[in-house]
């Protein structure tokens, strides 16, 4: 069956040749690890976890190499490890912080179901590399020295923005940080830097006497080429890398190997809001993976996810989780649906799986299968896209949050404010919890059977 997928660097949806069928290669940006992963960092995870395994499926498990980088080197981890151990050496914390956050990084995306990765790089595992790019670029004549930095000249790259569809004088004009006195040009961006004192540091290139770092773009570009060679198949990550994260690995790839791409296939995953809107800390709808498998089973969770097709935006609600739990109770509450260990994906699925991650339309032919009675080929096929059981359990009842969200509704319709008191009841409606509105104002609440 043909594989086709879309390129967002040409912007169209074309059948998939890997450049080698034995050795299918691909990269997908990973996380930084210094705090909990929220929602948001899950749908890439579980995007390209379900195109990892239909790869398998297509090549053989042998066939297929997928990395995904770990960032552990970058300010928000140093700020985070002086932060939380101010007396240790800010090594010595930095270390503590990335080994205890990539654990649960690891612990919650394998309760997603997620397959771990061919090889998992760590960024300070790579400055050699990293440093071997840097001398290339500047011998290139693509890159320069500038007061301890290195900075990569984008006007030495003619196609420069060709992945965003941008130009140059947009991006220029477009520019509002202040730019650095030592840059040739505000979009010049930094490939190595000096470090502070006590920060992380190594040897730097380009016969730079202090030591330094390498900058965030050089990494990943780093990282591919050790694992998956000048030129590979598939990159992936969220929408929000495109611009300047992956545009700027382009440049730094091909103008170190003079190659025509990094990736025959750009893949990105679309935005994600949470309850309408944008995921934010101070708006209090910030939830992390590890909150959300606290409360829902991992495979609800997943199976969420994947009810939206992985390029469009996704509106991550309490009603939409609550919603799955049923739907996937209802595909394997049959008594004759048993956990299959085979892995087998119904031909229907397959279908709308190669036509670039058709989710949506692989969900109606698993509910086609349920109606047709065939448990086995609907189990097999929820295993081999990561949905290994049933759901066992719902949620556990915060006694506390309930009476704290119906004490917010009130007050909302006692402010006439009917818009969030609505907003309030289908969130706990979706918790699984029926209201009863008394005549004397209060609320009186159950759990639903």
């Amino acid at each position: 069956m043909e594989l086709k997928l879309y390129d967002t660097l040409t912007r169209e949806k074309r059948p998939f040749v890997p450049l080698d069928p034995s050795r299918v290669r691909m990269y997908v940006c990973g996380p930084t690890v210094y705090d909990f992963a929220h929602i948001g960092n899950a749908r890439p995870v579980i995007v390209f976890d379900v195109l990892f395994r239909l790869l398998r499926h297509l090549y053989g498990a042998e066939h297929v190499t997928y990395v995904r980088n770990i960032t552990d080197v970058e300010d928000k981890i140093n700020a985070r490890a002086a932060e939380e151990y101010p007396d240790l050496p800010l090594n010595e914390a930095i270390r503590i912080v990335t080994t205890k956050t990539e654990k649960q990084f690891h612990e919650d995306v394998d309760a997603l179901g997620c397959l771990r990765p061919t090889v998992e790089p760590r960024a300070t595992e790579h400055i050699e590399e990293m440093r071997v790019l840097n001398e290339k670029l500047v011998a290139a004549g693509h890159a320069y020295v500038a007061e301890d930095h290195v900075l990569f000249s984008v006007a030495s790259m003619p196609d420069y923005g060709k992945l965003a569809k941008r130009s140059l004088d947009e991006m220029e004009a477009g520019a509002r940080i202040e730019v650095a006195p030592y840059k040739r040009s505000p979009m010049d961006f930094v490939l190595w830097k000096p470090s502070n004192p006590g920060e992380p540091a190594w040897p730097s290139p380009c016969g730079i006497a202090v030591p330094g770092r390498p900058g965030w773009h050089i990494e990943c570009s780093a990282m591919a080429w050790k694992h998956l060679g000048e030129t590979f198949d598939i990159h992936g990550g969220g929408i929000d890398l495109v611009f300047p994260h992956h545009e700027n690995e382009i440049a730094q790839s091909r103008c170190s190997f003079h190659t025509p791409v990094m990736a025959n296939f750009w893949m990105h995953n679309g935005f994600l809001q949470v309850e309408g809107e944008k995921m934010s800390k101070s708006l209090g709808n910030f939830f992390t993976i590890h909150e959300l498998l606290a409360d829902w089973p991992g495979e609800v969770l997943r199976f969420n996810m994947l009810r939206t097709h992985y390029r469009q935006p996704m509106d991550w609600t309490l009603k939409g989780v609550a919603e799955s739990f049923n739907t996937l109770e209802s595909l394997t509450g049959d008594p004759t649906f048993t956990s299959s260990k085979d892995e087998t994906i119904a031909p229907s699925v397959l279908e709308a799986l190669c036509d670039d991650l058709n989710t949506p339309k692989a969900i109606a032919e698993l509910h086609a299968l349920h109606g047709k009675g065939d448990m086995t080929a609907l189990s097999s096929t929820l295993r081999a896209l990561g949905v290994s059981q049933r759901p066992q359990s719902r949620r556990q009842v915060d006694t506390q949050k309930v009476n704290a969200l119906i004490d917010a509704r009130n007050a909302a319709r006692k402010a006439r404010n009917f818009k969030e008191a609505d907003r309030l009841r289908d969130e706990l409606h979706a918790m699984g919890i029926e209201l009863e509105d008394k005549k004397d104002g209060s609320t009186a609440w159950k759990v639903k059977a």
